[in-house]
């Protein structure tokens, strides 16, 4: 059994397989030559892992991110974040964390934040004089926050894994995104006032009553969201339904940018990524149901706890392993594959699993823009034409910025927890 669960994966892996596919492989080879289970066993969990309500929402939330990442609605969040901003250092990189923090709680998609709120201030942050390397870094890195701050799609497999509520998480999620936007957002004025670098427009009440006006609609989407899940109108994934026909309304009817072509290519778009997702839930689905039946990771929990490690030994190592993960593995992989092992692990020493959740997300959203393999560092590469060693050297003292928050999150549960008890009361 260990060289189906073990040396086929690694071998695979290295080979270059698609991860789906190494999980599926490693789970046919366990049932037929060592278990000689009915193969039946696997179609039915194959299907029975998609067969979740919550999962749902995947797709609803990726095409309303489709929808309003195209046309104007980038460009009117940057106009009305930058007018807000007024006269301080380095206004354009504040702008540009501001927007991607609003956007992200539109889609909850990173590359797509990157390669949309890159467009459109990348060029005039190069127009005002901003090293290459630092907007590259400021833009690979500050999309990151998107899984973060809710609607995100990898919270909503890690509750699914985790059988963990998707609002307590989203709840949770908020004030660790915002602390991280703030961070990013505080090091960007130091950085520019260090550097001399441009000062935005005095602050105007005109201006910004216009930019406001112009983009309420563009803003209303994280309203209706997070307004209506907090509020206890609809669930999550009946908010992404929503989110979806507000997307189509505001970029079809509202300010008419999007056409029926557009419309069904946003769809097109949808389908292919959303198969993607579920193919990978599908597979480490079923990888997790070979382990727990196999008892790893009730072996796991008891190796562990011969050690008598703390909870914050044990935060710390999952958090090295996880850095280390999320370099090579994308986020929803990682997620399905780690979680029904590392979560008897921390209900073990007493860690809440909302907590672990949001520690887990941080984790990855710092994988996705790591090298070697950090997926917002190729988006960044192709959709703006950026060289692959000046996006490297730029996003240094970002990863530096998260991983002090990393450790902030991880070892001061009440940044996470604290949100749960303000927007849920629980």
């Amino acid at each position: 059994m260990t060289f189906a669960l073990g040396v086929v994966p690694i071998v695979l892996l290295l080979l270059g397989f698609p991860i789906y596919v190494v999980l599926l492989t490693a789970v046919s080879v366990a049932l037929v030559f060592f278990m000689h289970v009915p193969l039946a066993a696997l179609h039915q969990n194959l299907f029975g892992a998609i067969d979740a309500f919550a999962l749902l929402a995947v797709p609803f939330f990726i095409y309303a991110g489709e929808l309003m990442s195209r046309g104007s609605v980038a460009q009117r969040i940057v106009d009305f974040v930058q007018a807000g901003v007024g006269r301080i250092p380095g206004s354009l990189g504040v702008t540009t964390v501001g927007t991607s923090a609003i956007f992200g709680a539109i889609s909850g998609a990173s590359a797509a934040t990157v390669a949309t709120v890159g467009k459109a201030m990348l060029p005039p942050m190069r127009k005002a004089g901003y090293p290459e390397t630092f907007s590259a870094g400021l833009i690979t890195a500050v999309g990151a926050i998107d899984i973060i701050i809710p609607p995100s799609i990898p919270m909503i497999v890690y509750g699914t894994a985790a059988q963990e509520s998707v609002p307590r998480l989203y709840a949770a999620g908020v004030i660790p995104g915002l602390l991280i936007a703030a961070m990013i957002a505080v090091y960007v004025v130091w950085y520019a006032k260090r550097h001399n670098f441009e000062r935005g427009h005095a602050f105007s009440f005109k201006e910004f009553r216009k930019a406001f006006v112009r983009g309420i609609w563009a803003l209303g989407a994280p309203f209706i969201i997070l307004g209506g899940i907090y509020g206890g109108v609809f669930s999550p994934t009946e908010a992404a339904a929503v989110a979806c026909v507000y997307a189509a309304l505001v970029t079809w009817l509202v300010f008419r940018e999007l056409g029926w072509k557009d419309v069904l290519e946003a769809a097109s778009t949808t389908a292919l990524f959303t198969g993607q997702v579920l193919i990978i839930v599908a597979c480490a689905s079923v990888f997790a149901w070979l382990l727990t039946v196999n008892q790893v990771p009730a072996a796991m929990v008891a190796w562990i706890q011969s050690f008598k490690v703390s909870a914050w030994e044990l935060l710390l190592a999952i958090n090295v392993l996880l850095l280390l993960v999320g370099c090579f593995l994308d986020p929803l992989s990682a997620i399905l594959l780690l979680t029904p092992l590392l979560i008897p692990l921390v209900k073990a020493v007493g860690i809440d699993t909302v907590h672990f959740g949001i520690v887990f997300t941080v984790n990855l959203a710092i994988g996705l823009f790591h090298p070697p393999f950090g997926i917002n560092i190729f988006v960044a590469q192709s959709a703006l034409k950026l060289k692959l060693d000046v996006i490297y050297r730029g996003i240094i003292p970002f990863i530096v910025l998260y991983l002090i928050a990393l450790l902030l999150i991880t070892f001061i549960p009440s940044i996470s927890l604290i949100g749960v008890k303000l927007f849920l009361n629980y």
